[in-house]
């Protein structure tokens, strides 16, 4: 059974991570998590880039949109012929960022209600304090239909889960880039369920879309 939710003002409606499913070619399929691939003798070893490395989101509710970006706090990646074999890396949801919005304009409010540092809505969305980082670690990656499709568990408030989503791979030398296409997923699935018309009733149109857009830019170089 559905439970009856109360909302509260616009702003506190906007959420992170959110997107609107019928704009999205790439939804992804969530699963249950898999067994993470190892590093090979041959392959090579890359640790990521922290200050090159980001992931960019976009929310969405029926009265707009938000952008916004997370870093990566570390991480490494390996690669074989072109093709990434393993890796894994830490996100630090400290620093969720809201760009669309300026200083003294709803900014630090929304970044508040995402971390859950505001009093009262401690977890309504992420709860940094308690789950201060997420973490994605790679389980295999496929050629389909002329894309490279890269699987993984994503870690979300303790709840790991199996995504796939496809992406391109430069490397250059002693250096790497895997870059996402723009990809959507389920945020109910990793427990963050504010305004989710498809947990709670009566939102009428106060509710925020239960997928969320990503695109993944990791860089590294040789360790």
């Amino acid at each position: 059974m559905k439970k009856t939710f109360i909302t509260l003002p616009l702003l506190a409606c906007m959420v992170f991570f959110t997107a609107c499913k019928s704009d999205k070619k790439n939804d992804t399929t969530v699963k249950e998590a898999a067994a993470a691939t190892e590093m090979t003798q041959e392959a090579v070893k890359y640790k990521i880039n922290v200050d090159q490395s980001t992931i960019d989101w976009k929310g969405s509710k029926p009265t707009g949109t938000h952008t916004g970006t997370i870093a990566i706090e570390s991480g490494v990646i390996t690669a074989k012929n072109g093709t990434i074999e393993s890796g894994n890396f830490l996100i630090d949801m400290n620093s969720i960022k809201v760009t669309d919005l300026k200083a003294g304009e709803g900014k630090e409010n929304l970044e508040a209600h995402l971390k859950g540092t505001a009093e009262g809505k401690e977890d309504h969305f992420f709860n940094v304090e308690d789950h201060p980082t997420a973490y994605f670690e790679v389980t295999g990656s496929q050629e389909k239909e002329g894309n490279v499709i890269l699987s993984g568990n994503l870690t979300i408030k303790g709840i790991q889960k199996n995504i796939s989503f496809p992406v391109s791979i430069t490397e250059d030398g002693a250096n790497i880039t895997l870059t996402s296409e723009s990809f959507a997923i389920d945020r109910t699935q990793w427990g963050v369920n504010y305004g989710s018309k498809s947990i709670f009733d009566n939102l009428g149109d106060k509710f925020v879309n239960d997928n969320i857009e990503l695109v993944i830019t990791v860089k590294g170089s040789k360790a």
